[in-house]
């Protein structure tokens, strides 16, 4: 989502708009559509205010909205599928709801940092190919 414009623009036009000027030469002169500039004059006539609106709540609300409750049920009830866990919960809630729940407070059932390195281990000798390459390097000095 772009980001709005600043209330400073807002005001050098809706300034502009009150010393006279008509909205057309002011919507070339900012380049900004005249719907915006009417939009900026109706929010100002409704709500007195300038300023972007900014706290909202983007996409759906959560199906669980209390965390500290759902964090304490979590450490209790950790040691079960999110399907079990979802069977535990007060109200009949999905295990796709209970997933994204765990994401949103950092919840993980993997223990270690780092993934598990792999199978293969170096031993202290070299390898034959590096024997090879060795006699090889040592025969033409």
């Amino acid at each position: 989502m772009p980001s709005p414009y600043s209330d400073d623009l807002r005001q050098k036009v809706l300034d502009a708009i009150d010393s006279g000027y008509r909205k057309s030469h002011i919507s070339r002169l900012f380049n900004l559509s005249r719907n915006t500039i009417d939009l900026w004059l109706k929010r100002r006539e409704e709500s007195g205010s300038l300023s972007a609106i900014c706290d909202y709540q983007r996409g759906p609300q959560g199906k669980i909205a209390d965390l500290e409750q759902f964090r304490a049920f979590a450490t209790e009830h950790g040691h079960l599928t999110q399907k079990g866990m979802a069977a535990q919960w007060h109200e009949p809630i999905s295990d796709y709801a209970i997933s994204k729940a765990l994401r949103r407070i950092g919840f993980t059932r993997k223990k270690r940092v780092m993934g598990i390195k792999s199978g293969m281990q170096r031993s202290g000798k070299p390898s034959s190919l590096n024997c090879k390459r060795t006699q090889q390097s040592s025969s033409f000095t």
